[in-house]
């Protein structure tokens, strides 16, 4: 399953597309090859753009058919797109990529390093757990836009935090209490007998989200926490 998602990286934002099940094939492929490709003259929704990602689906089909090659990944900065691949040999793989972009128009380089234990895949494309949450949060956001929602009208949104003693929980919310949050219910779960459900006022834009769920992600993990995400009301833009 891919998954995309944006990263803040020694003051750069990069945008990164991951397989998260790629690591199924960790044993088997140690070598990590990488394929930039230059996109600085593509704009997005246009048929350029359509164009390259067709070109990227198909250099991915060929270097797994062709080579046993797992698609892992794609980082997007400063207009580059880089590829990653982990595959069983480093045999003829710049060749594959050669014959599909050599007369693309695409200015594109290549490598290939060893890597069994899969280090870059975990470091540099793999989500942390905060971001996990913030990609569910963004598909959140894009159901509610769907129908309709005003994301910048503030609401009630409910958050859900599950603790493994009631101690831990107790003094958690005594903490989130004083950063805004109220506390609305107790709630339990087969994994988790002491969960609570905390409320706060805010808009539902990514920005506002983000920052509301990583200030309680950050509380929460003081008192060894898990963050299991939120709901809220649809706000109609015509209300």
């Amino acid at each position: 399953m891919r998954e995309i998602f944006n990263r803040i990286q020694d003051s750069d934002s990069v945008d990164i597309e991951v397989d998260i099940d790629a690591d199924d094939f960790e044993g088997s492929n140690p070598w990590l090859f990488s394929v930039f490709v230059k996109s600085a003259n593509i704009s997005e929704n246009s048929d350029s753009f359509d164009e390259f990602l067709e070109t990227k689906e198909s250099l991915i089909i060929a270097l797994e058919h062709e080579n046993k090659a797992k698609y892992v990944g794609t980082r997007v900065n400063d207009g580059w797109h880089e590829f990653y691949f982990y595959a069983k040999n480093s045999k003829n793989l710049e060749s594959v990529v050669a014959q599909m972009l050599k007369n693309s128009g695409y200015k594109y380089e290549c490598s290939v390093v060893k890597d069994a234990k899969w280090d870059f895949y975990h470091k540099n494309l793999f989500p942390t757990e905060l971001e996990f949450h913030n990609i569910e949060s963004d598909k959140i956001i894009f159901l509610l836009e769907e129908e309709g929602d005003e994301l910048s009208t503030p609401r009630d949104v409910e958050h859900y935090v599950s603790f493994d003693t009631a101690t831990q929980k107790e003094r958690f919310i005594q903490n989130a209490s004083a950063c805004g949050f109220e506390f609305k219910d107790d709630i339990s779960s087969e994994e988790f007998e002491h969960g609570v459900a905390l409320v706060k006022k805010h808009s539902v834009t990514n920005e506002e989200v983000r920052k509301v769920v990583e200030e309680l992600y950050l509380l929460l993990k003081k008192d060894h926490g898990y963050y299991e995400g939120w709901s809220t009301i649809l706000v109609a833009k015509d209300d």
